[in-house]
């Protein structure tokens, strides 16, 4: 395929195309152009130099058109909107208030194709492009269909596709017809059919599929990328004349696709000018561009003599730092020179492992492709050799590659793919992990108990017994989607076939970027069903599988978890745990309380609970609060760096928690107001501003408010306020 592309879209803007029909609410050219102007944001968001677009408008009230101004008849009405060239959003601003319904509905649909064909001609010449017409009617004006074989045999001498959407077409293989069609739209969709029929590459469709599909997201097609070309080696071919050199090239096999990213822009104040020109003055529209936010830096240091008591040093006498703990080590390019590790373009065989040790979850990343060099018989030779002895052997190889001097090495695994499996005789490979990437995290056993006193349990409340695994077994047979989709003759099918899942984030992205392009002071437009439908399971499915779920669940005894209760609670209530043990008698007192005994800064939280939980009066609320906040100050001012802030974070949260609950938020209040002065002004043995804005500010441990707590008086103003 051609990278060049030229697409001249044809749009009836006919005054029948003002109407409405079909029982829909927007007219028939609003309706067209959200095929159209979908299509057209595609290739703004592109951003690709190489793909143009033109615009010609039918049945228009002035005409504008190169046959015309030649002095040919049959070209009234017809009007070149926009010159072939590249797209940009300035471009699409300006044609946006150009499509609307005229006046008039005499000019002919094959004049029009004639118009844009020349357009295509002079734009392309002789060069290699991808040609398209596209042209969107209602067919509700009369066509000529004397010329339409001439014209049928000129597109396919020039080779341009040409594309025919109607607006309530019949399409019997898509199911629509319309009822009640005047005999003139009848006679036109004959004339356009047969005139796409007799064209080499020509589609006919309606409308309403058109629509439809625009929902369905746009695979983008990725041309293969070299990432390496050199020889792959298994030893020392420089020391050993037995070492193994195959000149191999590698291309990339899958690749992670991402969301558009951000980027910051600002308007451009300047007069800009697009291609086309103003059917009402005759002269190049301008629009609105945009221009990236252009950073300056500056640097400063404190001098005593400079005017202002600070002076401008230039970058270059500027050093890395790097922060340890709280200091600031400098580390220049010469010590940065010494610790780079330097490393020569390679790819070399290092080891080889058996298929059966390796373990699929160690990949790390992107699969890449690997193939002999073109045009290489040598090398053909070599690479299949090597493949099809690792299959024999059913082994894989370890390789180490560089793509290039001085990057960073990896560690890839290769998988033979000899030809007897499909076409393509290669080497798969993925990256894997360094030992630096790998963490070994332990889990307790889940098919067993194990006690402090050693031994072990294999019936427990914690284990699953007979019922519950049969119950999870016929549940999982019930939940089957291997074969309950359906292919096009309606037989047994996967659900959830691979291609046609597609990304939701990625995809609704795309299509509301397309949405706000065109419509910016519109609201954006739902997640598609297409991107949404494989995150439920079928309605069917769960319908048929009720009574495996409902085994499943009296089975687990799952019970439903009653609402939090928002209202107040009182002092004395206490909340009655689901199992209905007594929760204090099984833990015991680890030691008996009275008002006079201490909080331990050990054992802070379950201690502070208890005091709360017990409380009878407000001095013991007051007494307890105190000594938490005293934990917290002296956690924050003993911490070395920032290794006791999280602690200290958590001790605040749950000081923050009950006194919410004992309904007295100005104890809580009124402490971190004299803790924001204390860690902002140094009192706490140092700087401890980290404390508040990433531990106080980001943990949203802030004043609490009366939609917190009704008696506390702070608002919700004062409260934003206080953290700033």
């Amino acid at each position: 395929m051609a990278d060049k592309e030229a697409t001249v879209y044809v749009i009836d803007l006919g005054e029948s195309m003002a109407d409405c029909h079909n029982g829909r609410d927007e007219s028939d050219l609003d309706f067209a152009m959200r095929y159209v102007w979908d299509k057209i944001s595609t290739t703004v968001a592109a951003s690709r130099k190489t793909w143009n677009v033109g615009v010609v408008g039918l049945n228009t009230d002035k005409t504008y058109n190169n046959e015309n101004e030649k002095g040919l008849a049959g070209y009234e009405h017809i009007s070149v909107i926009q010159e072939l060239g590249s797209m940009t959003m300035t471009s699409l601003r300006a044609l946006q208030p150009k499509i609307k319904p005229s006046r008039t509905s005499s000019a002919d649909a094959i004049s029009a194709i004639v118009v844009a064909m020349g357009m295509i001609q002079v734009f392309t010449k002789k060069l290699k492009y991808k040609r398209k017409i596209i042209l969107v009617t209602n067919g509700e004006a009369g066509i000529d269909d004397l010329q339409s074989e001439d014209v049928a045999a000129m597109l396919n001498e020039v080779g341009i596709e040409l594309v025919v959407i109607g607006v309530d077409f019949d399409d019997a293989e898509y199911g629509f017809k319309e009822e009640d069609k005047s005999q003139q739209k009848r006679d036109n969709e004959k004339i356009l059919k047969t005139l796409v029929d007799q064209c080499e590459n020509g589609v006919f469709g309606t409308m309403a599929q058109a629509v439809e599909e625009l929902a369905i997201p746009r695979i983008k097609q990725v041309r293969p990328f070299k990432a390496y070309d050199g020889p792959l080696t298994l030893g020392d071919p420089a020391k050993y004349e037995s070492a193994l050199s195959i000149h191999v090239e590698r291309y990339f096999k899958t690749k992670r696709a991402t969301p558009p990213s951000a980027s910051n822009v600002t308007t451009f104040n300047g007069p800009t000018q697009t291609q086309g020109r103003d059917e009402d003055n005759d002269t190049p529209m301008s629009g609105v561009e945009f221009q990236p936010v252009k950073q300056l830096r500056t640097y400063r240091v404190d001098d005593a003599k400079a005017a202002g008591g600070k002076k401008d040093i230039d970058s270059d006498d500027l050093a890395k730092g790097y922060k340890y703990g709280r200091t600031l080590v400098p580390f220049s390019e010469s010590e940065e020179a010494m610790v780079k590790y330097e490393t020569v373009k390679s790819f070399t065989i290092i080891g080889f492992v058996p298929m059966s040790s390796y373990e699929p979850f160690v990949n790390m990343g992107e699969t890449g492709l690997i193939v002999a060099q073109k045009l290489n018989e040598e090398a053909e030779l070599g690479l299949s050799a090597l493949i099809h002895a690792l299959h024999e052997l059913e082994s894989y190889a370890v390789a180490r590659y560089v793509n290039k001097d001085n990057s960073q090495p990896q560690i890839l695994l290769l998988k033979p793919n000899p030809a007897i499996e499909d076409d393509v005789e290669c080497l798969y490979d993925v990256p894997l992990p360094f030992a630096e990437d790998v963490r070994s995290y332990q889990f307790p056993p889940l098919d067993k108990v194990l006690t402090i006193t050693g031994n072990v349990l294999t019936e427990h409340r914690l284990l699953p017994n007979d019922n519950l695994q049969q119950a999870m077994s016929d549940y999982v047979d019930a939940m089957d989607l291997t074969d309950f989709g359906q292919d096009e003759d309606g037989n047994a099918a996967e659900y959830a076939p691979i291609d046609d899942n597609y990304n939701p984030v990625i995809h609704h992205m795309n299509q509301a970027i397309r949405n706000r392009a065109v419509n910016p002071d519109a609201a954006l437009p739902p997640v598609a069903d297409i991107l949404t439908r494989f995150t439920h399971p079928p309605e069917a499915l769960v319908a048929k599988a009720k009574s495996e779920i409902n085994g499943l669940i009296e089975a687990s005894e799952v019970k439903k978890v009653p609402p939090r209760v928002q209202g107040r609670r009182g002092r004395k209530e206490t909340v009655k745990p689901l199992s209905g043990l007594d929760i204090d008698a099984l833990l015991g007192e680890s030691r008996p309380r009275t008002k006079k005994t201490p909080i331990s800064t050990e054992n802070a939280i379950p201690e502070f609970k208890q005091i709360l939980e017990t409380a009878e009066d407000d001095d013991t609320i007051e007494n307890a609060a105190k000594q938490m906040g005293d934990i917290i100050r002296k956690l924050i001012s003993d911490s070395f760096a920032d290794v006791l802030y999280p602690r200290a974070a958590e001790n605040l949260r749950v000081l923050r928690e009950g006194l919410i609950n004992m309904e007295v938020p100005n104890l809580y209040n009124k402490f971190l107001t004299e803790l924001k002065g204390s860690l902002l002004s140094g009192e706490l043995n140092g700087d401890r501003r980290e404390m508040w804005f990433r531990w106080v500010v980001g943990g949203r441990l802030g004043l609490i408010t009366p939609d917190e707590s009704e008696v506390s008086a702070v608002s919700d103003v004062e409260a934003k306020a206080f953290l700033k």
